[in-house]
């Protein structure tokens, strides 16, 4: 049995190595064609390492990290010390936790692309920060550096190349500059026994030899000034190589790896040619040369012993076979048994999987583990399809032989003692009972209570890994030419769809069944009855389960049932059930957190599930807890009817249903002056400009709408990437300007202006309890027919007047908001419904 150390180590290579062979998701088996095994083949004799440092996903530089990976062959990793959760979402409505988790997966997806590595932090995106200073009142800085510091321990690179400048008088993103200054300090505590001791029981201290800052022209003020600089003491590289064995430049590859990062509208074109990037020393001493490896030996002989083995795998490489990539496995296989020779170390271990996995493609040794059930909970049954087969023999004969495999978490364990024949699989189906402990596989960093900073993982392997490692799967005990190798297999859900063919997902391990509220938000309002109906909805993730629901709320909100019980029986997985209970609200002003859990077989389901499904990454099954916020406030609308045109999406109408408006979702089709004429107000969703390129189209008659009459308000836009350069009937011009303090004084400047008292008397009360941002991309200047409503600014920056945008237009009024209403909504947020609720109901008397 391997210690913990050993076993944790084990599993890190054996991850790693598979990731240059596969451009599929984790959960499809290895099918490398010769191209890549030539190219892994390659790689094994390079044993060098780089560390990329930033702080969110699509910080990173691709060019770079293809370059390294692909062009040089090192093993190259980046670290993005947050997720990206409190970013914007171009593709559809998923924000805080739910768009990290798409984000992490863009990212896996990406390195798949560009050969690189994943790793992260506990730091939480908290939203745009304006200096290091605020982000570090933020994140807890000491657990942030020492996550880092685990990470440079466990990749041990010979480089560290920072994003971002560590000067702090840089203006750039807080969490930029913070992640710079973060790697310096790293690359100091990194090699010292008495930092962060607690990770030595996992990892080796370790010296990096040197850091470097990957500068741009971004930080010189524009392309043309950073061309007309000197660049004498920067270091250059040309990432723009092309690379045969992809049959692509290395800026082709960097193009489609970025183009991962599709929530965040980063598709990228291609570009062949000379690509510079250029590169300033930080820490460690000078190269000479251009070289930024210079004086660092990346082959074997810098493992003593390990020069025989250099020579091996070079004459591997140059008798490799294209049309036989088995005759190459005995030569490997000798290899392997030098590098296993070797005493213990980071490279042993890494080269050492990264040679199994090239002979397991050298063979074309297919390992399955699948079933066709998409995920169970514990202490389900569930039939799983082993399959192995080897499909590529040497001219040699070597015996391949499936000696045992076993299920984890100890399920099953089979002697076979099988010896495999040339291109004749070997299947077994087999029905395993999961244990009642195994955990789930939804997103590790979600599971315990955290901070707007700070994720909370107790768990110190897991504190820096992409995803939650799956406990479901399969250890193969094969022997080639009498030489044990072990491989490992996560075991899949695989489906046969008419139109697709063979689908791949992860199999995943949930409750047994899931409770959510049918709304994330409860309004209690003046005019409504005390007595509010709250829907709970159950979903059963398992047959045969008997509910029982509770609605948890504090003392002053009673809960009252339904005629019926609140307990059902649910036959059939998938199967949902609601049921309503009532609420008496307090009579005064107040907000309530109401949780909600159903009793399963007699075991408490506190969770909810939160599915994130997109076509260019894997499923993500998030569990949150059950709860939702209740408000008794002091809200009127005079707004009946609304219409919502949609942008990249968030809770706009719901909360519009909430204050008592009938909300229907515009179409491009309902695009007509007749159409729109019945509704009170319009309502263009964040980012409309920037998704939404039938606004060319319908902008005048939207204005016609507002000219006749209506009232058209117009949420927040990027100040780029509009459709079209006007975003108003009057001139206006959109800034980066943002106020990233929640908590800054909202000053009124006008407060009798009808948005401000009708039929709400807005105060500073009202912004009170904002989450996140008070707003951003605020507009700068803007005709004089706008009133400017309200004014705010962080701390030591000039005040912003564009907050809210009001302009009579005709008959009816323009209203432009940089307001982020869309963080407010689902944390029930009195002041932004009480706002919200005024802009809708805006009419000239």
């Amino acid at each position: 049995m391997r210690c913990p150390v050993l076993v944790f180590r084990w599993l890190s290579a054996a991850a790693l190595a598979f990731a240059f062979l596969s451009k599929a998701p984790a959960q499809r088996p290895v099918r490398p064609n010769a191209a890549d095994l030539h190219d892994a083949i390659k790689r094994l004799s390079v044993l060098g390492s780089v560390l990329y440092v930033a702080a969110h996903p699509d910080d990173e530089n691709q060019r770079f990290i293809s370059y390294c990976a692909n062009e040089k062959r090192l093993h190259t990793t980046y670290v993005s010390l947050t997720r990206g959760d409190g970013g914007q979402n171009l593709i559809g409505a998923e924000f805080g936790e739910a768009l990290g988790v798409l984000r992490t997966q863009e990212l896996l997806m990406a390195r798949a692309i560009d050969g690189g590595h994943q790793r992260f932090s506990r730091a939480n995106d908290f939203g745009y920060s304006k200096t290091p200073d605020e982000t570090f009142r933020v994140w807890d800085k000491d657990a942030v550096l020492a996550d880092l510091v685990q990470v440079i321990r466990e990749t041990q690179p010979d480089i560290i190349v920072n994003r971002f400048s560590h000067d702090k008088n840089t203006r750039t993103h807080g969490h930029h500059t913070a992640s710079a200054m973060l790697a310096v300090e790293a690359f100091h505590l990194a090699n010292r026994p008495d930092a962060y001791p607690e990770q030595l029981a996992w990892h080796l201290p370790w010296q990096p030899r040197r850091l470097f800052f990957n500068t741009s022209w971004f930080f010189f003020g524009g392309r043309e000034a950073f061309e007309k600089m000197d660049k004498s003491h920067l270091f250059s590289i040309d990432a723009g190589v092309y690379l045969p064995l992809k049959g692509k430049s290395n800026t082709e590859v960097a193009a489609e790896a970025r183009s991962m990062h599709r929530c965040q509208g980063f598709g990228s074109l291609s570009a062949r040619g000379e690509a510079l990037e250029y590169f300033d020393l930080v820490e460690g001493d000078r190269p000479k040369s251009n070289d930024l490896f210079e004086g660092i030996n990346t082959t074997w002989t810098r493992l003593p012993g390990g020069a025989p083995i250099g020579e091996l795998l070079a004459q591997i490489d140059r008798s490799f076979r294209s049309d036989n990539p088995a005759a190459s496995v005995p030569d490997l296989v000798r290899a392997l048994q030098l590098i296993r020779a070797l005493p213990d170390s980071h490279w042993k271990r890494l080269k050492a999987a990264e040679t199994e996995a090239v002979i397991r493609g050298c063979l074309g040794l297919y390992l399955e583990a699948s079933t066709i059930e998409t995920g169970a909970s514990p202490g389900q049954a569930v039939r799983l399809r082993l399959e192995g087969i080897y499909r590529s023999a040497p001219e040699s004969s070597l015996s391949v032989r499936l000696e045992s495999v076993r299920i984890e978490p100890g399920l099953f364990d089979t002697a076979c003692a099988y010896a495999l024949a040339l291109n004749r699989p070997w299947t077994l189906s087999k029905t395993v009972r999961l244990p009642d402990d195994i955990p789930f596989t939804a997103p590790f960093w979600l599971r315990q209570p955290y901070t707007a900073g700070m994720y909370a993982v107790d768990s110190l392997p897991w504190r820096t890994l992409p995803e939650t490692p799956r406990a479901l799967r399969v250890r193969w005990r094969l022997s080639v030419g009498g030489v044990p190798i072990e491989y490992e297999t996560e075991i899949a859900t695989k489906t046969e769809e008419p139109a697709l063919g063979e689908v791949w997902q992860p199999f995943c391990v949930l409750p047994p069944a899931f409770v959510e509220f049918t709304e994330p938000c409860y309004l209690v309002r003046k005019a409504s009855p005390i007595r509010i109906p709250v829907t709970l909805r159950v979903r059963a993730f398992r047959d045969s389960i008997h509910c029982r629901l509770r609605l948890l709320a504090p003392a002053e909100w009673k809960v009252a049932l339904s005629n019926s019980a609140p307990e059902t029986f649910l036959a059939r997985k998938d199967q949902e059930w609601t049921y309503t209970f009532y609420i008496d609200a307090p009579k005064g002003p107040d907000l309530a957190m109401l949780r909600a859990e159903v009793e399963v077989n007699g075991k408490p389901c506190t969770d909810r599930l939160v599915e994130v499904r997109y076509d260019h990454i894997p499923p993500q099954y998030i569990l949150l807890p059950a709860q939702a916020r209740a408000v008794r406030l002091d809200l009127n609308t005079t707004a009946r009817s609304v219409g919502y045109y949609m942008g990249a999406g968030d809770d706009g109408p719901d909360a519009l249903r909430r204050m008592g408006c009938q909300v229907t979702l515009l179409e491009d089709r309902d695009m007509q002056p007749d159409a729109l004429r019945k509704y009170d107000a319009i309502v263009l969703g964040i980012r409309a400009y920037n998704t939404r390129d039938a606004l060319k189209r319908h902008q005048p008659l939207l204005f016609e709408y507002a000219q006749n009459g209506g009232t058209l308000v117009v949420q927040y836009n990027n100040s780029f990437d509009l459709v079209t350069p006007q975003v108003a009937p009057l001139p206006l011009r959109l800034s980066r300007t943002r106020v990233t303090d929640e908590t800054a004084e909202m000053r009124i400047l006008q407060p009798k202006h009808p948005a401000l008292t009708t039929p709400n008397s807005i105060g500073p009360a009202d912004f009170d309890g904002w989450v996140q941002e008070r707003g951003l991309y605020f507009p700068d200047q803007w005709d004089a027919q706008f009133t400017p409503l309200l004014a705010c600014n962080d701390p030591g920056e000039p005040s912003a007047e564009g907050a809210l945008l009001v302009a009579p237009y005709g008959k009816g009024y323009i209203v432009y908001t940089g307001l982020a209403f869309f963080r407010q909504f689902p944390a029930g947020v009195p002041g932004a419904y009480r706002l919200f609720a005024n802009l809708v109901s805006l009419k000239r008397r």
